[in-house]
């Protein structure tokens, strides 16, 4: 802190002035406004929403004529039941803060919710309405109630009236019936847990044909844990199917939506699930009483109808004696039938014998006989002129032959020159070199001889 003493021109006594620096003043702003205010409800409008990289939430906070600068961190975003965006109205508690070093104040709110309706009723909104986007609420995946189950698991607070009016009405419809009973907490911190291990416990055991999931009424707070996702999933993912019965009548929760049925009340769920056992004995009586009746009438029925089928039925002596006068005239068309068949099938065979002893195979070979021995004599004849022929013919061509024949040239004295080795035939001296190898063939042998000399039209060469 700086002091300075100065005379005031216009007083004639000299005052003494503190002087603030800007940190100062900012400082002891802080410190004045963050004692006089460390928690205060306000109530606005939000404005300039943003979430920066650090994940804490900026906004301004406004009413019809003035604003506040606004910042909520991280850790405490983790109470929050909903979404703030632009435009909402909301009720929030915080501290005053001066940040110094802009000489701006804000309020660091610690807890946010919506005005004119609850945090709670906006995330059953938002659940129902994604919940209802995926499917979830389709008539398809609901499953049937049956009719009659022989085991029935009801999923409640073991200590609330809840259950005990479940099994006053369930004795009192359908006494005797097997009834299991998962506890579960149905209000409270860790209820949806609780409700969501004892659906899955429940498929585990697979033991129930239907289970009701029951509280009695309570504000939105009290049925919070019917509007759980988790819950919601578990009643989807369940095999077995699920009757709500969350809260009075005018009560919805998420779990109704989910579940297969809802009922208005405990009561009303577990009169869906059994019906009247006086009615159902009722009823089969009824249908015992019909079904006598009936029998009784298809009886009388059937009595009539043999009766009138007796007064047609002939007496089976009567019916014995027509079924031997007819076989015996039966046998008799029988013989008679046989005998002329016989008598066909012989006078067939003796015209077929009568044509086979015209033509009998002995006959046939004798012709054959005398026919093979004319074309054999006749062969004979024409081979002997034949091979005459032959014989001429080739006597003809073997004296030709032998005209023809080189070897017969060379017998009278004729030799062949060949030359060594090539066997080229030398019709030519001029084809000839002195000295060179040539080859004569005789009549009998041949001989390899010299050349020693050539002449050619009267010229010599040696």
């Amino acid at each position: 802190m700086a002091e300075d003493n100065f005379q005031d021109p216009n007083d004639a006594a000299s005052q003494v002035r503190k002087v603030y620096s800007v940190s100062e003043l900012n400082a002891d702003i802080k410190t004045l406004i963050e004692d006089s205010f460390p928690f205060v409800w306000i109530f606005g409008e939000i404005s300039n929403f943003r979430i920066p990289a650090s994940g804490h939430f900026y906004f301004t906070l406004k009413d019809s004529a003035s604003q506040i600068s606004a910042v909520m961190f991280r850790g405490q975003q983790r109470q929050l039941k909903f979404e703030p965006e632009d435009g909402m109205s909301v009720t929030g508690m915080g501290r005053l803060g001066v940040y110094e070093p802009r000489g701006t104040y804000q309020i660091i709110l610690e807890y946010l919710e919506p005005s004119g309706i609850g945090a709670l009723q906006i995330a059953f909104e938002k659940l129902k309405k994604r919940l209802a986007a995926e499917g979830c609420f389709d008539d398809k995946f609901k499953k049937p109630i049956p009719f009659l189950p022989n085991n029935i698991s009801i999923i409640t607070s073991s200590s609330g009236a809840v259950v005990h009016d479940i099994l006053k009405t369930i004795n009192r419809r359908f006494a005797n019936s097997r009834i299991q009973i998962i506890p579960a907490k149905v209000q409270g911190h860790g209820a949806a847990q609780e409700i969501a291990a004892a659906l899955e416990l429940l498929n585990a055991r697979n033991e129930a044909e239907v289970a009701i999931l029951a509280r009695g009424g309570g504000s939105l707070e009290d049925l919070q844990a019917f509007n759980t996702e988790s819950v919601a999933r578990a009643i989807f993912a369940s095999k077995i199917p699920i009757i709500s019965a969350v809260g009075h009548e005018t009560d919805y929760t998420i779990a109704d939506f989910v579940a297969d049925l809802r009922a208005p009340t405990p009561t009303a769920a577990a009169e869906l699930v059994v019906p009247e056992k006086s009615d159902l004995q009722r009823h089969v009586n009824d249908i015992l009483m019909r079904l006598r009746t009936e029998i009784l009438f298809y009886f009388d029925g059937l009595n009539v109808r043999i009766k009138e089928i007796s007064k047609r039925l002939i007496d089976p002596r009567r019916k014995l004696e027509d079924y031997r006068l007819r076989l015996d005239d039966l046998c008799a068309r029988f013989h008679r039938s046989l005998r002329l068949r016989v008598r066909r099938e012989r006078e067939y065979l003796d015209f077929w014998h009568n044509r086979l002893d015209a033509n009998t195979p002995r006959l046939f070979l004798i012709k054959s006989k005398k026919h093979l021995e004319q074309i054999i004599d006749k062969l004979i004849k024409s081979l002997i002129i034949s091979n005459h022929s032959k014989q001429i013919n080739i006597r003809e061509l073997t004296a030709k032959l032998e005209a023809l024949n080189p070897l017969a040239i060379l017998a009278r004295g004729y030799s062949v020159t060949r030359t060594v080795p090539e066997a080229a035939v030398i019709k030519d001296s001029q084809n000839v070199a002195l000295n060179q190898e040539l080859e004569l063939m005789l009549a009998k042998g041949r001989l390899i001889c010299r050349v020693k000399g050539r002449s050619n039209h009267g010229k010599k060469n040696f």
